[in-house]
């Protein structure tokens, strides 16, 4: 286990020394970066509209119960 761990630590030090001396890795960095935050912001509007879809139809069902 510890041999693992030390192995990742050893890895993410010689990806991060490969990025900060590497002009297209640094790009290809920033743009996977940006594609991840924008899909993640796609998703998290599409449930909370789901969300909210849902809320305003038990609002209108719990209305018409009355």
């Amino acid at each position: 286990m510890e041999k693992f761990f030390l192995g990742a630590v050893i890895g993410m030090a010689a990806g991060a020394v490969l990025v900060a001396n590497n002009c297209k890795l640094r790009n290809l960095v920033k743009k996977n970066q940006e594609d991840l935050m924008e899909k993640a912001e796609n998703y998290i509007d599409t449930k909370l509209e789901e969300l909210e879809k849902n809320g305003n139809s038990k609002k209108s069902a719990a209305k018409s119960a009355e």
